[in-house]
Protein backbone atom coordinates (compact mmCIF):
# COMPACT_ATOMS: atom_id res chain seq x y z
CA UNK A 1 0.00 0.00 0.00
CA UNK A 2 1.13 3.25 -0.92
CA UNK A 3 2.02 5.89 1.64
CA UNK A 4 -0.88 7.94 2.53
CA UNK A 5 -3.57 5.62 1.03
CA UNK A 6 -4.08 3.37 4.70
CA UNK A 7 -7.71 3.73 5.12
CA UNK A 8 -9.07 4.82 1.20
CA UNK A 9 -12.87 5.07 0.66
CA UNK A 10 -14.10 4.61 -2.41
CA UNK A 11 -15.10 8.30 -3.20
CA UNK A 12 -11.01 8.97 -2.52
CA UNK A 13 -10.87 6.03 -5.24
CA UNK A 14 -13.18 7.15 -7.71
CA UNK A 15 -11.48 10.97 -7.10
CA UNK A 16 -7.60 9.90 -7.98
CA UNK A 17 -8.77 7.57 -10.79
CA UNK A 18 -10.14 8.30 -14.95
CA UNK A 19 -11.12 11.72 -14.65
CA UNK A 20 -14.20 11.58 -16.72
CA UNK A 21 -15.35 8.68 -14.77
CA UNK A 22 -15.02 10.86 -11.54
CA UNK A 23 -16.65 13.99 -12.90
CA UNK A 24 -19.46 11.28 -14.01
CA UNK A 25 -20.16 9.74 -10.65
CA UNK A 26 -19.49 12.56 -8.54
CA UNK A 27 -21.56 15.29 -9.86
CA UNK A 28 -24.78 12.80 -10.29
CA UNK A 29 -25.12 12.84 -6.47
CA UNK A 30 -24.42 16.44 -6.48
CA UNK A 31 -27.21 17.16 -9.09
CA UNK A 32 -30.05 15.10 -6.93
CA UNK A 33 -28.81 16.57 -4.12
CA UNK A 34 -28.82 20.38 -5.57
CA UNK A 35 -32.32 20.12 -7.15
CA UNK A 36 -33.59 19.23 -3.87
CA UNK A 37 -31.95 21.71 -2.80
CA UNK A 38 -33.31 24.40 -5.52
CA UNK A 39 -36.25 22.57 -5.44
CA UNK A 40 -37.17 23.90 -1.70
CA UNK A 41 -35.99 27.46 -2.29
CA UNK A 42 -38.71 27.57 -5.69
CA UNK A 43 -41.56 25.82 -3.06
CA UNK A 44 -40.46 28.68 -0.41
CA UNK A 45 -41.11 31.56 -3.23
CA UNK A 46 -44.32 29.68 -3.98
CA UNK A 47 -46.04 30.13 -0.53
CA UNK A 48 -44.69 33.08 -0.01
CA UNK A 49 -46.00 34.30 -3.38
CA UNK A 50 -49.35 33.17 -1.96
CA UNK A 51 -49.24 36.30 0.55
CA UNK A 52 -48.75 38.66 -2.10
CA UNK A 53 -46.33 40.41 -4.69
CA UNK A 54 -44.69 42.45 -1.36
CA UNK A 55 -43.79 39.51 0.28
CA UNK A 56 -41.91 38.13 -2.45
CA UNK A 57 -40.64 41.42 -3.82
CA UNK A 58 -39.24 41.83 0.11
CA UNK A 59 -37.67 38.36 -0.39
CA UNK A 60 -35.94 39.32 -3.29
CA UNK A 61 -34.17 42.63 -1.51
CA UNK A 62 -33.31 40.06 1.36
CA UNK A 63 -31.87 37.77 -1.55
CA UNK A 64 -28.30 39.80 -2.64
CA UNK A 65 -27.56 40.09 1.54
CA UNK A 66 -28.03 36.28 2.15
CA UNK A 67 -26.37 35.78 -1.04
CA UNK A 68 -23.26 37.33 0.82
CA UNK A 69 -24.13 34.70 3.39
CA UNK A 70 -23.83 31.79 1.12
CA UNK A 71 -21.23 33.74 -0.77
CA UNK A 72 -18.62 32.70 2.42
CA UNK A 73 -20.12 29.97 3.58
CA UNK A 74 -19.41 28.34 -0.63
CA UNK A 75 -16.73 29.78 -0.44
CA UNK A 76 -14.78 28.66 2.20
CA UNK A 77 -16.22 25.52 1.94
CA UNK A 78 -14.57 25.68 -2.04
CA UNK A 79 -11.12 26.60 -0.25
CA UNK A 80 -11.54 23.79 1.52
CA UNK A 81 -12.29 21.07 -1.00
CA UNK A 82 -9.41 22.23 -3.08
CA UNK A 83 -6.57 23.15 -0.73
CA UNK A 84 -7.83 18.97 0.75
CA UNK A 85 -8.36 17.42 -2.78
CA UNK A 86 -4.95 18.92 -3.18
CA UNK A 87 -3.31 16.79 -0.64
CA UNK A 88 -5.32 13.54 -1.07
CA UNK A 89 -3.76 14.01 -4.87
CA UNK A 90 -0.59 14.61 -3.14
CA UNK A 91 -0.78 11.47 -0.69
CA UNK A 92 -0.66 13.35 1.88
CA UNK A 93 -3.15 12.18 4.36
CA UNK A 94 -2.40 13.84 7.74
CA UNK A 95 -2.05 17.32 5.92
CA UNK A 96 -5.83 16.34 4.54
CA UNK A 97 -6.83 16.21 8.10
CA UNK A 98 -4.67 19.15 9.54
CA UNK A 99 -6.38 21.39 6.43
CA UNK A 100 -10.14 20.09 7.51
CA UNK A 101 -9.54 20.71 11.27
CA UNK A 102 -8.18 24.46 10.08
CA UNK A 103 -10.99 25.14 8.11
CA UNK A 104 -13.25 24.34 10.46
CA UNK A 105 -11.97 26.77 12.86
CA UNK A 106 -12.24 29.17 9.82
CA UNK A 107 -15.66 28.53 9.54
CA UNK A 108 -16.43 29.26 13.59
CA UNK A 109 -14.62 32.40 13.73
CA UNK A 110 -16.29 33.93 10.38
CA UNK A 111 -19.88 32.94 12.04
CA UNK A 112 -19.10 35.01 14.87
CA UNK A 113 -18.42 37.70 13.22
CA UNK A 114 -20.96 37.84 10.73
CA UNK A 115 -23.76 37.10 12.96
CA UNK A 116 -22.92 40.50 15.16
CA UNK A 117 -22.46 42.29 11.34
CA UNK A 118 -25.75 41.04 9.93
CA UNK A 119 -27.87 41.54 12.78
CA UNK A 120 -26.83 45.43 13.65
CA UNK A 121 -26.58 46.33 9.79
CA UNK A 122 -29.62 44.70 8.66
CA UNK A 123 -32.38 47.58 9.00
CA UNK A 124 -29.98 50.59 6.87
CA UNK A 125 -28.78 48.09 4.45
CA UNK A 126 -32.24 46.78 3.40
CA UNK A 127 -33.44 50.03 3.04
CA UNK A 128 -30.26 51.54 0.76
CA UNK A 129 -30.35 48.43 -1.49
CA UNK A 130 -34.34 49.62 -1.98
CA UNK A 131 -36.80 47.36 0.27
CA UNK A 132 -38.88 50.99 1.23
CA UNK A 133 -42.59 49.90 1.86
CA UNK A 134 -41.53 45.86 1.82
CA UNK A 135 -38.81 46.79 4.97
CA UNK A 136 -41.73 45.09 7.47
CA UNK A 137 -41.69 42.03 5.68
CA UNK A 138 -38.23 42.01 4.86
CA UNK A 139 -36.83 42.04 8.10
CA UNK A 140 -39.64 39.55 9.40
CA UNK A 141 -37.62 37.35 7.48
CA UNK A 142 -33.90 38.63 7.87
CA UNK A 143 -33.30 38.46 10.78
CA UNK A 144 -34.64 35.16 11.68
CA UNK A 145 -32.46 33.67 9.07
CA UNK A 146 -29.47 35.73 9.61
CA UNK A 147 -29.34 34.96 13.45
CA UNK A 148 -28.63 30.94 11.83
CA UNK A 149 -25.46 31.88 10.46
CA UNK A 150 -23.56 29.52 12.04
CA UNK A 151 -25.63 26.90 10.67
CA UNK A 152 -25.16 28.09 7.15
CA UNK A 153 -20.83 28.40 7.00
CA UNK A 154 -20.82 25.16 9.30
CA UNK A 155 -22.93 22.88 6.75
CA UNK A 156 -20.91 24.31 3.75
CA UNK A 157 -17.31 23.73 5.36
CA UNK A 158 -18.75 20.24 6.35
CA UNK A 159 -19.59 19.86 2.46
CA UNK A 160 -16.95 21.23 0.85
CA UNK A 161 -14.79 18.32 3.42
CA UNK A 162 -16.48 15.61 2.51
CA UNK A 163 -16.60 16.96 -1.71
CA UNK A 164 -12.75 17.06 -1.11
CA UNK A 165 -12.59 13.33 -0.48
CA UNK A 166 -15.34 12.18 -3.14
CA UNK A 167 -17.78 11.60 -0.40
CA UNK A 168 -20.69 13.16 -2.78
CA UNK A 169 -23.40 10.15 -1.89
CA UNK A 170 -23.31 11.48 1.73
CA UNK A 171 -23.32 14.92 0.90
CA UNK A 172 -26.81 14.57 -1.48
CA UNK A 173 -28.16 12.57 2.07
CA UNK A 174 -27.88 15.38 4.26
CA UNK A 175 -28.34 18.19 1.68
CA UNK A 176 -31.61 15.69 0.71
CA UNK A 177 -32.67 15.87 4.06
CA UNK A 178 -32.62 19.57 4.71
CA UNK A 179 -34.64 20.37 1.87
CA UNK A 180 -37.60 17.74 2.76
CA UNK A 181 -37.71 19.15 6.37
CA UNK A 182 -38.02 22.66 4.75
CA UNK A 183 -40.32 21.72 2.07
CA UNK A 184 -43.02 20.06 4.81
CA UNK A 185 -42.24 22.57 7.21
CA UNK A 186 -43.08 25.66 5.13
CA UNK A 187 -46.57 25.46 4.49
CA UNK A 188 -47.21 24.22 8.18
CA UNK A 189 -45.04 27.59 10.09
CA UNK A 190 -46.02 30.27 6.87
CA UNK A 191 -50.23 29.33 6.82
CA UNK A 192 -50.83 26.56 9.43
CA UNK A 193 -49.44 28.84 12.00
CA UNK A 194 -50.27 32.09 10.35
CA UNK A 195 -46.63 32.99 10.78
CA UNK A 196 -46.14 34.16 7.47
CA UNK A 197 -42.53 35.47 6.27
CA UNK A 198 -41.23 34.99 10.25
CA UNK A 199 -42.38 31.07 9.13
CA UNK A 200 -40.60 30.77 5.89
CA UNK A 201 -37.40 31.84 7.41
CA UNK A 202 -37.28 29.50 10.78
CA UNK A 203 -38.20 26.25 8.46
CA UNK A 204 -35.21 27.32 6.56
CA UNK A 205 -33.29 27.62 10.10
CA UNK A 206 -34.48 24.34 11.69
CA UNK A 207 -33.77 22.30 8.85
CA UNK A 208 -30.63 23.32 8.25
CA UNK A 209 -29.77 23.27 12.31
CA UNK A 210 -30.98 19.20 11.81
CA UNK A 211 -28.24 18.75 9.23
CA UNK A 212 -25.72 20.54 11.43
CA UNK A 213 -26.40 17.82 13.58
CA UNK A 214 -26.30 14.69 11.44
CA UNK A 215 -23.11 16.12 9.90
CA UNK A 216 -21.35 16.23 13.72
CA UNK A 217 -22.80 12.65 13.88
CA UNK A 218 -20.75 11.68 10.77
CA UNK A 219 -17.61 13.18 11.45
CA UNK A 220 -16.82 12.63 15.62
CA UNK A 221 -19.27 9.97 16.07
CA UNK A 222 -19.59 7.58 13.46
CA UNK A 223 -16.09 8.60 12.24
CA UNK A 224 -16.06 6.84 9.09
CA UNK A 225 -15.00 9.74 6.81
CA UNK A 226 -11.28 9.27 4.81
CA UNK A 227 -10.09 12.62 6.25
CA UNK A 228 -10.61 12.01 9.92
CA UNK A 229 -11.47 15.06 12.58
CA UNK A 230 -9.95 14.73 15.81
CA UNK A 231 -7.70 17.36 18.03
CA UNK A 232 -4.82 15.16 17.70
CA UNK A 233 -4.65 15.74 13.84
CA UNK A 234 -4.34 19.83 14.06
CA UNK A 235 -1.30 21.58 14.37
CA UNK A 236 -1.73 25.00 13.31
CA UNK A 237 0.14 26.10 10.16
CA UNK A 238 -0.06 29.66 8.51
CA UNK A 239 0.45 27.90 5.39
CA UNK A 240 -2.64 26.40 5.43
CA UNK A 241 -4.92 29.14 6.37
CA UNK A 242 -3.43 30.94 3.44
CA UNK A 243 -3.96 28.04 1.16
CA UNK A 244 -7.48 27.91 1.86
CA UNK A 245 -8.16 31.16 1.87
CA UNK A 246 -6.54 31.87 -1.14
CA UNK A 247 -9.77 29.98 -3.05
CA UNK A 248 -11.82 30.79 -0.03
CA UNK A 249 -12.04 34.68 -0.31
CA UNK A 250 -12.16 35.38 -4.41
CA UNK A 251 -14.62 32.39 -4.19
CA UNK A 252 -16.62 34.52 -1.56
CA UNK A 253 -15.82 37.22 -3.39
CA UNK A 254 -17.58 36.07 -6.77
CA UNK A 255 -20.75 35.69 -4.67
CA UNK A 256 -20.38 38.76 -3.05
CA UNK A 257 -20.04 39.93 -7.06
CA UNK A 258 -23.67 38.51 -7.68
CA UNK A 259 -25.34 40.17 -4.52
CA UNK A 260 -24.18 43.38 -6.11
CA UNK A 261 -25.30 42.21 -9.51
CA UNK A 262 -28.57 41.73 -7.55
CA UNK A 263 -28.82 44.53 -6.16
CA UNK A 264 -28.01 46.41 -8.87
CA UNK A 265 -30.91 44.76 -11.29
CA UNK A 266 -33.39 45.26 -8.42
CA UNK A 267 -32.48 48.87 -8.70
CA UNK A 268 -33.18 48.78 -12.60
CA UNK A 269 -36.53 47.34 -12.37
CA UNK A 270 -37.37 49.04 -9.69
CA UNK A 271 -36.50 52.31 -12.20
CA UNK A 272 -38.25 50.91 -15.39
CA UNK A 273 -41.45 48.45 -13.84
CA UNK A 274 -41.86 49.22 -9.85
CA UNK A 275 -41.94 46.42 -7.34
CA UNK A 276 -43.73 44.18 -9.67
CA UNK A 277 -40.86 44.26 -12.02
CA UNK A 278 -38.69 42.70 -8.81
CA UNK A 279 -41.25 40.31 -7.77
CA UNK A 280 -41.14 39.11 -11.91
CA UNK A 281 -37.27 38.47 -11.42
CA UNK A 282 -37.35 37.23 -7.91
CA UNK A 283 -39.64 34.53 -8.61
CA UNK A 284 -38.30 33.72 -12.23
CA UNK A 285 -34.38 34.12 -11.07
CA UNK A 286 -35.59 31.32 -8.72
CA UNK A 287 -36.48 29.09 -11.55
CA UNK A 288 -32.85 29.98 -13.38
CA UNK A 289 -31.17 28.39 -10.11
CA UNK A 290 -33.02 25.65 -10.25
CA UNK A 291 -32.56 25.15 -13.87
CA UNK A 292 -28.62 25.61 -13.42
CA UNK A 293 -28.27 23.25 -10.67
CA UNK A 294 -26.63 20.70 -13.13
CA UNK A 295 -23.97 23.17 -13.73
CA UNK A 296 -23.27 24.17 -10.82
CA UNK A 297 -23.26 20.27 -9.39
CA UNK A 298 -20.48 19.35 -12.09
CA UNK A 299 -18.78 22.53 -10.88
CA UNK A 300 -18.31 20.83 -7.86
CA UNK A 301 -16.80 17.58 -9.17
CA UNK A 302 -14.80 19.59 -11.35
CA UNK A 303 -12.96 21.42 -8.23
CA UNK A 304 -12.75 17.82 -6.67
CA UNK A 305 -11.01 15.91 -9.72
CA UNK A 306 -9.23 19.15 -10.46
CA UNK A 307 -7.59 19.41 -7.27
CA UNK A 308 -6.47 15.96 -6.75
CA UNK A 309 -5.23 15.68 -10.47
CA UNK A 310 -3.40 18.53 -9.74
CA UNK A 311 -1.84 17.37 -6.21
CA UNK A 312 -0.91 13.81 -8.19
CA UNK A 313 0.94 16.11 -10.73
CA UNK A 314 -1.53 14.96 -13.73
CA UNK A 315 -1.71 18.13 -15.52
CA UNK A 316 -2.13 16.53 -19.26
CA UNK A 317 -5.28 15.28 -17.82
CA UNK A 318 -6.63 19.14 -16.33
CA UNK A 319 -7.74 19.59 -20.10
CA UNK A 320 -10.14 16.69 -20.18
CA UNK A 321 -11.52 17.64 -16.73
CA UNK A 322 -12.11 20.92 -18.26
CA UNK A 323 -13.50 20.31 -21.57
CA UNK A 324 -15.46 17.13 -21.12
CA UNK A 325 -17.18 19.12 -17.96
CA UNK A 326 -18.35 21.85 -20.50
CA UNK A 327 -19.85 19.44 -23.36
CA UNK A 328 -21.50 17.05 -20.28
CA UNK A 329 -22.40 20.94 -18.96
CA UNK A 330 -24.11 22.04 -22.51
CA UNK A 331 -26.18 18.85 -23.55
CA UNK A 332 -27.93 19.51 -20.36
CA UNK A 333 -29.12 22.96 -20.82
CA UNK A 334 -30.03 22.63 -24.53
CA UNK A 335 -32.33 20.20 -22.73
CA UNK A 336 -33.17 22.29 -20.09
CA UNK A 337 -33.93 25.49 -22.53
CA UNK A 338 -36.39 23.18 -24.40
CA UNK A 339 -38.26 21.93 -21.77
CA UNK A 340 -38.24 25.55 -20.17
CA UNK A 341 -39.75 26.95 -23.04
CA UNK A 342 -42.28 24.43 -24.09
CA UNK A 343 -43.53 24.59 -19.84
CA UNK A 344 -42.59 28.16 -19.03
CA UNK A 345 -46.76 29.10 -18.79
CA UNK A 346 -47.12 26.64 -16.18
CA UNK A 347 -43.74 27.20 -14.19
CA UNK A 348 -45.02 30.89 -14.61
CA UNK A 349 -48.15 30.01 -12.60
CA UNK A 350 -46.68 28.49 -9.64
CA UNK A 351 -46.01 32.27 -9.09
CA UNK A 352 -48.97 33.63 -9.90
CA UNK A 353 -51.66 31.23 -8.63
CA UNK A 354 -53.06 33.67 -5.87
CA UNK A 355 -55.44 36.77 -7.02
CA UNK A 356 -52.99 39.18 -5.53
CA UNK A 357 -49.84 38.04 -7.86
CA UNK A 358 -52.09 36.78 -10.81
CA UNK A 359 -50.87 40.14 -13.23
CA UNK A 360 -47.37 38.31 -12.69
CA UNK A 361 -47.80 35.51 -15.25
CA UNK A 362 -47.03 36.85 -18.66
CA UNK A 363 -44.06 39.18 -17.18
CA UNK A 364 -42.74 35.96 -15.73
CA UNK A 365 -43.73 33.64 -18.67
CA UNK A 366 -41.49 35.76 -21.23
CA UNK A 367 -38.74 36.34 -18.53
CA UNK A 368 -38.56 32.31 -18.47
CA UNK A 369 -38.74 31.66 -21.97
CA UNK A 370 -35.29 34.73 -22.19
CA UNK A 371 -33.41 33.01 -19.78
CA UNK A 372 -33.87 29.67 -22.41
CA UNK A 373 -30.84 31.23 -24.05
CA UNK A 374 -29.15 32.16 -21.03
CA UNK A 375 -28.68 28.24 -20.00
CA UNK A 376 -26.51 26.80 -23.10
CA UNK A 377 -23.40 29.65 -22.25
CA UNK A 378 -23.60 28.58 -18.57
CA UNK A 379 -21.12 25.73 -18.29
CA UNK A 380 -18.15 27.57 -20.71
CA UNK A 381 -17.88 29.97 -17.57
CA UNK A 382 -18.62 27.79 -14.37
CA UNK A 383 -16.78 25.09 -15.08
CA UNK A 384 -13.63 27.53 -15.82
CA UNK A 385 -13.73 28.97 -12.71
CA UNK A 386 -14.19 25.60 -11.11
CA UNK A 387 -11.03 24.35 -12.92
CA UNK A 388 -9.18 27.68 -11.27
CA UNK A 389 -10.21 27.08 -8.16
CA UNK A 390 -9.67 23.42 -7.87
CA UNK A 391 -6.12 24.63 -9.27
CA UNK A 392 -5.83 26.90 -6.02
CA UNK A 393 -6.04 29.85 -8.28
CA UNK A 394 -8.80 31.65 -6.60
CA UNK A 395 -7.93 35.21 -7.96
CA UNK A 396 -8.65 34.23 -11.72
CA UNK A 397 -11.95 32.91 -11.13
CA UNK A 398 -12.78 35.73 -9.12
CA UNK A 399 -11.67 37.92 -11.94
CA UNK A 400 -13.91 36.28 -14.57
CA UNK A 401 -17.04 36.57 -12.22
CA UNK A 402 -16.04 40.32 -11.53
CA UNK A 403 -16.18 40.46 -15.73
CA UNK A 404 -19.06 38.39 -16.22
CA UNK A 405 -21.57 40.19 -13.61
CA UNK A 406 -19.99 43.75 -12.97
CA UNK A 407 -18.77 44.40 -16.46
CA UNK A 408 -21.12 42.43 -18.81
CA UNK A 409 -24.16 41.40 -17.70
CA UNK A 410 -24.54 44.89 -16.10
CA UNK A 411 -23.41 46.75 -18.87
CA UNK A 412 -25.33 45.20 -21.27
CA UNK A 413 -28.83 45.52 -18.69
CA UNK A 414 -28.13 48.94 -18.45
CA UNK A 415 -27.19 49.65 -22.34
CA UNK A 416 -30.50 47.17 -23.59
CA UNK A 417 -33.37 48.34 -20.56
CA UNK A 418 -32.49 52.26 -20.35
CA UNK A 419 -29.92 53.36 -23.20
CA UNK A 420 -32.16 51.39 -25.79
CA UNK A 421 -35.35 51.74 -24.05
CA UNK A 422 -36.41 48.36 -23.78
CA UNK A 423 -37.16 48.46 -20.00
CA UNK A 424 -37.35 45.42 -18.20
CA UNK A 425 -36.90 43.18 -21.20
CA UNK A 426 -33.92 44.90 -22.25
CA UNK A 427 -32.81 44.00 -18.43
CA UNK A 428 -33.65 40.67 -18.88
CA UNK A 429 -31.27 40.41 -22.56
CA UNK A 430 -28.55 41.63 -20.85
CA UNK A 431 -28.28 38.70 -18.39
CA UNK A 432 -28.55 36.59 -21.53
CA UNK A 433 -25.61 38.64 -23.60
CA UNK A 434 -23.65 39.24 -20.23
CA UNK A 435 -23.56 35.76 -19.80
CA UNK A 436 -22.29 34.96 -23.69
CA UNK A 437 -19.74 37.13 -23.70
CA UNK A 438 -18.47 36.15 -20.29
CA UNK A 439 -18.43 32.52 -20.65
CA UNK A 440 -16.44 32.60 -23.86
CA UNK A 441 -14.03 34.68 -22.22
CA UNK A 442 -13.65 32.50 -19.38
CA UNK A 443 -13.09 28.99 -21.54
CA UNK A 444 -10.34 31.29 -23.73
CA UNK A 445 -8.79 31.96 -20.36
CA UNK A 446 -8.73 28.45 -18.70
CA UNK A 447 -8.42 26.85 -22.22
CA UNK A 448 -5.02 28.47 -22.62
CA UNK A 449 -3.83 28.30 -18.85
CA UNK A 450 -4.39 24.82 -19.00
CA UNK A 451 -2.51 24.01 -22.39
CA UNK A 452 0.40 26.16 -21.08
CA UNK A 453 0.70 24.13 -17.68
CA UNK A 454 0.94 20.77 -19.20
CA UNK A 455 3.32 22.29 -21.94
CA UNK A 456 5.55 23.62 -19.56
CA UNK A 457 5.24 20.74 -17.13
CA UNK A 458 6.06 18.29 -20.08
CA UNK A 459 9.00 20.53 -21.08
CA UNK A 460 10.58 20.52 -17.79
CA UNK A 461 10.15 16.59 -17.22
CA UNK A 462 12.03 16.18 -20.83
CA UNK A 463 14.81 18.88 -18.98
CA UNK A 464 15.06 16.21 -15.75
CA UNK A 465 18.14 14.39 -16.04
CA UNK A 466 17.26 10.46 -15.43
CA UNK A 467 17.18 9.49 -11.51
CA UNK A 468 15.86 12.92 -10.69
CA UNK A 469 12.42 14.49 -9.38
CA UNK A 470 10.58 16.39 -11.25
CA UNK A 471 9.93 19.80 -9.74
Amino acid sequence: MEPGTAGMTSGVSILTGDPKQAIIKLSGPMIVAMLLMSLYNIIDAIWVAGLGPDALAAIGFVTPVFMVLIGISNGLGAGATSAIARRIGAKDKNGADNTALHGLYLAVAASIVMTICFIVCLRPLLIAIGAGETIGLALDYAYIVFAGTVFFIFTNMAYGILRAEGDMKRTMHAMAVSSVVNIILDPILIYGLDMGMAGAALATIISVALVSVVLLWWFLGKRDTYVSIHRDAFSYRPAIVSDVLKVAIPASGEFMLMAGLGIILNGLFVTVAGTDGVAVYTGGWRVVMFAIVPMIAINTAVISVAGALFGARRYAELKTVHLYSIWIGTLISIGISILTWVFAPQIATLFAYSPESARLLPDITAFLRTMCFFYPFVPMGMMSNGLFQGLGKGTASFILTLLRNLVFIAFFAYLFALTFGWGEVGAWWGCVAGDIVGGCVAFTWAALFVHTLAKKHAKDREETPVGESSS
